[in-house]
């Protein structure tokens, strides 16, 4: 069953290193950039570059390379006419070896915006216009899980596989994304589930999280058309439906666990005319049938337990 990314949401899972592609619709103001990885036990330093052009000598509008050398610290800049720019640095490493990490970068109208595991970390001013910015370069001392481009645009048939998709076959989302919220977490799903509707939500399992709950709630009645709950101590994700005060019956079969302490996820819940269709870092998760008919009516989101939150998308 082949995993179809919602538009604006474009993952690359377990990309191999050194990583060097085009950014899916080119960078623009509002788009951020996920990468999820482990460092390496014996790391050194990695670099991620921002870069006008495919080719070896393009223009690297910003260059993030954290470095492990004795004066830990994370060095920014440019190179740019062949020439590299005046260095910032910051004696700080929010990266510590051989765990994994969240970085992402916001791209803002004056400067990318560095977030490392869900902290602020540092803001690099722009010294290349974005849109020349057409390549994104990742090298070094790291294992990579995703790198996802979010909030660009995607021009049809330039996709994964590069299949050509009709406009009524792609998943939807709806509104902006929610950015590092706080658990527990309730959003109200406009206009209910309909056919197609997805949900992505990224988030990290502490190392002491004994379990969490995702629900999709019809918040007048409490019903749940979906119940899923990951229980860390039991190495189980089971899931259900509680229709008129009266749980359903159990699923808790599974060819793989995605949910382990001190590691990332990322979910994507596609409602299908017949069932939900649930997919963990790209991979086919589990099917679960429709129990509620009126799917309308199933109008909230709500997340809690022991789990960080990092993006969700409705």
């Amino acid at each position: 069953m082949a995993y179809v990314p919602a538009p604006g949401y474009q993952p690359t899972y377990n990309p191999t290193l050194p990583y060097n592609k085009p950014i899916p619709g080119g960078l623009s103001v509002g788009m951020s950039v996920y990468i999820q990885g482990m460092t390496s036990e014996h790391m050194k330093r990695f670099c991620v570059n921002f870069v006008a052009g495919a080719h070896p000598g393009s223009d690297i509008a910003f260059h993030f390379n954290p470095r492990f050398d004795g004066w830990d610290k994370v060095v920014f800049n440019s190179h740019l006419g062949g020439k590299w720019g005046s260095e910032e640095k910051k004696r700080s490493m929010p990266f510590r070896k051989g765990t994994h990490f969240e970085l992402v970068f916001m791209v803002l109208a004056e400067h990318y915006k560095v977030v490392v595991n869900g902290n602020p970390f540092y803001e690099f001013g722009h010294r290349l216009p974005l849109q020349l910015v057409t390549h994104l370069q990742v090298e070094g001392d790291v294992e990579l899980q995703s790198i996802n481009f979010i909030g660009g645009t995607q021009p049809l048939g330039q996709g994964p596989g590069h299949t050509q998709q009709q406009p009524s076959s792609l998943p939807t989302m709806e509104g902006p994304p929610v950015f590092n919220p706080p658990v527990p977490f309730r959003k109200r799903l406009q206009g209910g589930l309909t056919v197609r509707r997805t949900v992505i939500i990224k988030g990290f399992v502490p190392f002491t999280s004994k379990s969490f709950v995702i629900n999709f709630m019809v918040e007048s009645s409490g019903d749940l058309a979906l119940h899923i709950n990951p229980r860390l101590t039991e190495g189980l994700v089971v899931r259900n439906s509680c229709l008129n005060g009266s749980w359903g019956s159990e699923d808790r079969k599974l060819s793989y666990n995605p949910f382990s302490p001190g590691q990332f996820f990322d979910l994507s819940i596609r409602c299908g005319t017949d069932r939900f269709k649930v997919y963990a870092n790209g991979q086919h998760l589990f099917d679960f049938s429709h129990r509620l008919s009126a799917l309308q009516n199933v109008d909230m989101l709500e997340i809690k337990g022991d789990v960080t939150l990092s993006y969700i998308q409705v």
